[in-house]
């Protein structure tokens, strides 16, 4: 749910709907208020109307039979009487009484109230103890109290069918809003995760296909753009190898010259000095070449048991005489070029067995990663360098010999391909000592 929500998929989808929900629920909280004014409207409305009918009917008959009239019309949550005292307790209600004189007219002494519990002596009802209380005057000036009792329900809906149908609404309201949200944040977000699939993809084979163009025209535009800009990549790196390629084909027949002509130098010590230069330069021409076919992938990838290919490196690190030992099993397959990952797990290896006399290799799957960590028993890396040793041509060693320091370019391979196979390489100190390099790679 986490990477969920960090996703642009995630926070589009939460914005929508969440902004949705929003707008509905204060809809709906002023829906609520006005249908309650409504309502509330209406019962005052009915009230005026029922007293209006009893007070026009009692103005009509004798006075010697308005007590038949009064106890007829009482009940069915209204008690009429012949009473002009006021009531205890009760608030004012101002909007009833102006209904009532409207109805009634003018002329007419009216006084409303609104009560609840004892004051309001009424038939036997269903709802809570709260009333309309009103006193008004008859035509011969007579004063009559009517007590009408409020209901919790008038105007309103059975409310478990209510609210069971008021809850469908909701689910359906929200499932349907969560599909389109899902939908319009999808399409959004769409662009950009192939926009960043296309950039990883090219930073494992920059031979990899154009991104296709479809789409919105700001999509189309930056589709057009990334593709531009990887034909202009592949070709500076093309021209880049093809320029040491060059250089390296045009210094070998001077460089042959030259090797010929220093084995007529009489001076022994001076001859094997020149010609260990001479074959450092020729190694150093080497290695720039192999740098460079390691920025660019031409060999296809393949599904292939990871197991052998370390088994294979390790076994030949054994037969040259070097102390490799190998624990542990990935059980996994990768999608790898085999002969760019023979090199990448023979450069740590030799750089371990080189700097710290031994490498002791531990290999493991952990979810969908395969993990190869290898140590070496030399006296580590500081700290702020563990990253600059990954740069080209870059030594700890302070001497330009390759005898010594080598010419820094076997961990920069490494991370090279192991980045082209979609994984990372980095390097830390054992705190039991030594340097441990680990290589994690994802499994097909």
């Amino acid at each position: 749910m986490r990477r969920f929500l960090a996703s642009m998929l995630g926070r589009v989808f939460v914005m929508l709907v969440g902004g949705v929900l929003a707008s509905a629920a204060l809809t709906l909280y002023v829906a609520h208020g006005e249908r309650r004014d409504f309502i509330a409207q209406l019962r005052v409305l009915r009230g005026a109307e029922r007293v209006e009918q009893l007070t026009r009917m009692l103005d009509e008959v004798p006075a010697d039979t308005r007590g038949q009239v009064l106890s007829a019309a009482s009940g069915n949550g209204v008690l009429a009487e012949i009473s002009g005292s006021g009531v205890a307790g009760a608030q004012p209600d101002p909007e009833f009484a102006d209904a009532l004189h409207d109805r009634l007219g003018a002329d007419r002494r009216i006084q409303a109230w609104q009560a609840a519990g004892s004051a309001c002596r009424a038939a036997p009802h269903d709802g809570p103890s709260s009333c309309r209380i009103a006193l008004v005057s008859l035509r011969d000036g007579t004063p009559l109290r009517i007590v009408l009792q409020l209901r919790r329900n008038d105007y309103a809906f059975a409310e478990p069918q209510r609210t069971r149908r008021e809850l469908g609404y909701f689910i359906f309201f929200l499932t349907s809003l969560c599909l389109l949200a899902y939908a319009v944040a999808s399409l959004t977000s769409k662009p950009l995760q192939r926009l960043a699939v296309a950039a990883t993809d090219f930073g494992r084979d920059i031979e990899h296909p154009p991104l296709p163009v479809h789409g919105p025209t700001e999509v189309r535009e930056a589709a057009s753009a990334f593709n531009a800009m990887q034909a202009q990549i592949r070709t500076y790196i093309r021209e880049r190898a093809q320029m040491l390629a060059a250089i390296s084909h045009d210094l070998q027949t001077p460089l042959t010259r030259m090797r010929l002509r220093l084995e007529k130098v009489a001076d022994e010590d001076l001859r094997a000095k020149l010609i260990g230069d001479l074959a450092a330069m020729q190694g150093m021409i080497g290695d720039g070449l192999d740098l460079a076919r390691s920025m660019t992938a031409k060999e296809a990838a393949q599904r292939m048991d990871f197991d052998s290919i370390l088994d294979s490196v390790c076994a030949d690190a054994v037969e040259a005489g070097q102390d490799v030992t190998v624990e542990g099993l990935t059980a996994a397959f990768v999608l790898t070029r085999p002969n760019a990952m023979r090199r990448c797990l023979t450069n740590l290896i030799d750089n371990a067995v080189k700097y710290g006399g031994h490498a002791r290799i531990a290999a493991n799957k952990d979810g969908g990663r395969v993990i190869v960590k290898v140590r070496d028993g030399g006296p580590g890396i500081p700290e702020d360098r563990l990253e600059a040793v990954f740069d080209p041509f870059f030594r700890l060693e302070g001497s330009r010999s390759r005898d010594t320091g080598g010419t820094g370019i076997g961990l920069t391979i490494a991370r090279n391909i192991a980045s082209q196979h979609g994984g990372s390489l980095t390097l830390a100190n054992h705190p039991d000592g030594g340097l441990v390099a680990t290589l994690e790679l994802p499994h097909a």
